[in-house]
């Protein structure tokens, strides 16, 4: 109970405690004096490079060793970038309690929009479970809105709503009655199923769980079915007007805009089972023409930021991938502690939650967790109050969202709506009505997609919307809950993987060669270190260039007998040791803390080569030819869907290769590389005493090509010994020896 101070009443002390607060991370100050020791470290190695450069042109090795030292001053500071966040890390915790106490009766509305574009890619199934979790969240289902945009405008799509609509008047009830968690009923039953028994069961569940298991069931069967043959048969047309708007012309690219409310939120007679009130649910097609460019998922939000604020107009949104189900039931209510609180709330423009997903493997084969990332740089970022805007998982204050800029006086208002000001409308008048907001011809001449809503020309969309949110002024935080919020689907195979990141690196790349660049857009109106944090990210694509360096040039350097680093007995060995060795031990601590085994961290350092030697790279290309105007943008789908087999690999955490990719060729070609590399040094050292006279000079080069070919185990196995369909095809075995062999033959200046 809290008491009265001296002078004040019970509420004015119980309005003066914070709904959150903000801790900073232990041992703060230990890390930035570590980090002073590695830079110390760093200015040595420069020191080396630059006094012991070979001073004739004609000494062989000599571009080889400045090239290196670009290498090493790009490394450097990268990594100087990355302490910027790193030093400043901090962690927030809401108190939903106190949120729940002083505004139950006043809560906000709350609208959640799910994209989704391909029901071939993102099964209709998928997209229903996220649904379901977002309409039971632990909130009052009045002041909840769920909102679907369907980029493919499939019918198929539609109808699977239509059935977890029905369904979701039997799962809420359950969910709330039993305090079930996650509310994904596919993610709920497989964690059940997962434990080959019912024995967390109580018994008072166990009948009622069995009928909505059965229930559930049916109707993922009905669905699957349903999407299998690709038509909706006609007494299942006939249950819904719905279906009318799709005819025989209508495609993917071009249809009218379709707007359909499933369940009218405002009508107290739309109940489920025990008679409590249900979320609105409203699912949009977006008009799309051939002649009318549609800006992929910015487009595709706009449209919904626009048809919401028609009908519901909630002060708060949520935006969700479609496999990014909701995992925690107060998530809502934990994101509002930040927006309501009395003395901070007003300037958060957004929360984000980190990415996280329920597919990972035990030691996370293909580092998609970016579970350090989320511990330890993320935060850092928050730390300035300029989280970074990932595109899913993330609750946004709409008038930010909507191009207002941030004002001292600035006051939210949580209580007037459009929703309330049609509340006398019909469904029909509300439908009709934001099937024109969801036409192709809206947007033209308007500030949509300039300083309203999500910004477009570019693939990450999220990342230049959220710079230039707070660029007006607001703020935005970072929210790691111990129980993680949103669960979605991982890349089970490397090839989609390598084509995610690239997508990812090209557009932060491209942001960083727009007006959008963080030190010249964000100058003045975000700290430093912000701008410096956000080029972690958008400095991707070029950092591939030093890592693709040191994987190229010293191995042929060892392979000639030409010492690129100091003897091992000379002093000067002992900054590159503690910067190699402070670095990796650092690395494994961050890793151990954030919950991965040393063999994740083994994998996550073999991807982290990879993708900076493929992904990377190719993004680096892209963006270089898109700028002089040889290309344009795309945007590439991640499916969704896997074979069994392919399951099975990765269950056995087996890298799934399968595929004739480029990147897969240059990979394999760097792999063989390092291995002819370290035979070929090997060989001169037996046979060559010249070379066995110099062998102290090369073994810092040894050592390097010795890690690499360590992480290349797995693409050796693909390439020689394995035989399932996962394997690395024979062609680019082929080529990759090839090209190899023929690097080897290159000589070094």
């Amino acid at each position: 109970m809290v008491r009265m101070g001296k002078g004040g009443t019970e509420e004015d002390e119980e309005a003066a405690l914070a709904l959150f607060e903000t801790k900073e991370a232990r041992f703060r100050g230990a890390y930035r004096l570590f980090a002073s020791t590695v830079v110390v470290g760093i200015c040595l190695i420069w020191v080396y490079r630059l006094s012991h450069l070979p001073r004739s042109a004609h000494d062989q090795g000599r571009w080889a060793w400045i090239g290196l030292f670009l290498a090493d001053v790009c490394f450097s500071l990268f990594w100087i970038f990355t302490q910027s966040v790193r030093c400043n890390v901090v962690y927030r915790y809401p108190f939903k309690d106190r949120l729940s106490h002083r505004y139950e009766e006043k809560l906000p509305g709350v609208d959640i929009m799910v994209c989704t574009a391909d029901p071939k890619m993102e099964p209709p199934t998928m997209v229903i479970n996220t649904v379901l979790s977002a309409m039971s969240y632990n909130y009052p289902p009045e002041k909840l809105s769920v909102y679907i945009s369907d980029d493919g405008g499939s019918e198929l799509t539609f109808y699977a709503l239509l059935e977890a609509s029905t369904f979701s008047k039997h799962w809420i009830p359950f969910c709330k009655k039993f305090r079930v968690e996650p509310r994904s009923p596919a993610a709920y039953f497989a964690n059940h199923l997962a434990s080959n028994s019912q024995h967390d069961l109580s018994i008072n569940i166990v009948p009622e769980w069995l009928a909505i298991k059965k229930l559930y069931e049916e109707m993922k069967n009905r669905i699957d079915s349903t999407v299998e043959t690709g038509m909706i048969p006609k007494e299942i047309r006939d249950q819904h007007k719905g279906f009318s708007e799709w005819n025989s012309n209508a495609t993917k690219q071009d249809h009218q805009s379709i707007v359909q409310i499933m369940i009218d939120g405002r009508d107290k007679n739309a109940v489920d089972i025990d008679g409590g009130r249900l979320p609105m649910v409203v699912y949009m097609a977006r008009e799309k023409r051939p002649q009318w460019p549609h800006n992929f998922k910015a487009g595709a939000l706009n449209a919904l930021l626009r048809v919401s604020a028609k009908i519901s107009n909630a002060p708060f949104i949520l935006s969700l991938d479609c496999d990014m189900y909701a995992n925690d039931a107060d998530a809502v209510r934990e994101a509002l502690c930040f927006f309501m609180d009395e003395r901070k709330g007003n300037e958060i423009a957004f929360v984000q939650h980190p990415q996280n997903y329920d597919n990972i493997t035990k030691n996370d084969i293909y580092s998609a967790s970016s579970s350090t990332v989320n511990k330890f740089e993320l935060p850092g970022l928050g730390g300035y109050e300029a989280a970074l805007y990932c595109g899913t998982g993330c609750f946004h204050r709409r008038e930010s969202l909507c191009g207002k800029v941030h004002s001292k006086d600035y006051r939210g208002d949580w209580n007037s709506t459009e929703g309330e000001k049609n509340s006398d409308k019909t469904v029909n008048e509300l439908e009709e009505a934001s099937k024109v907001l969801a036409n192709c011809s809206h947007e033209k001449d308007t500030q949509w997609g300039k300083k309203i809503g999500l910004i477009y020309g570019c693939p990450v969309e999220d990342i230049v919307t959220g710079l230039t949110i707070q660029c007006r002024g607001w703020k935005s935080l970072y929210y790691n809950p111990d129980r993680k919020a949103f669960l979605g689907v991982a890349p089970t195979t490397l090839d989609i993987a390598l084509i995610q990141h690239k997508r990812w690196s090209e557009g932060m790349f491209q942001v960083f060669f727009s007006k959008y660049c963080p030190f010249i857009y964000g100058r003045g109106k975000i700290k430093l270190g912000a701008q410096m944090g956000y080029c972690i990210y958008l400095l991707w694509a070029p950092i591939s260039l030093p890592v693709l360096y040191y994987v190229i040039v010293p191995p042929l350097c060892l392979l000639r007998g030409i010492p690129l680093f100091p003897q091992v007995k000379s002093l000067w060995f002992l900054p590159f040791a503690y910067v190699f060795l402070a670095r990796n031990t650092c690395s494994i601590a961050e890793a151990l803390c954030s919950g991965d085994t040393l063999e994740a961290w083994w994998n996550s350092q073999r991807i982290w080569v990879i993708r900076r030697t493929t992904a990377y790279f190719f993004a680096f290309i892209d963006t270089i030819t898109r700028t002089l105007g040889l290309s344009q943008t795309t945007f590439a789908l991640t499916d969704k869907v896997m074979t069994e087999d392919v399951s099975k690999r990765y269950d056995q955490e087996i890298i799934e290769f399968g595929s004739s990719s480029i990147m897969f060729t240059v990979m394999a070609t760097l792999a063989m590389l390092n291995l002819f590399s370290l035979i070929g040094g090997i060989k001169k050292a037996i046979m060559d005493l010249e070379y066995l006279k110099a062998l102290d000079q090369l073994i810092v080069q040894i050592i390097l090509v010795v890690l690499l070919v360590m992480l290349n185990i797995p693409v050796y196995q693909a390439l020689f010994t394995r035989r399932d369909k996962g394997r690395i095809p024979s062609s680019v075995l082929f080529n990759s020896i090839l090209l190899a062999s023929l690097a080897c033959l290159v000589p070094i200046i």
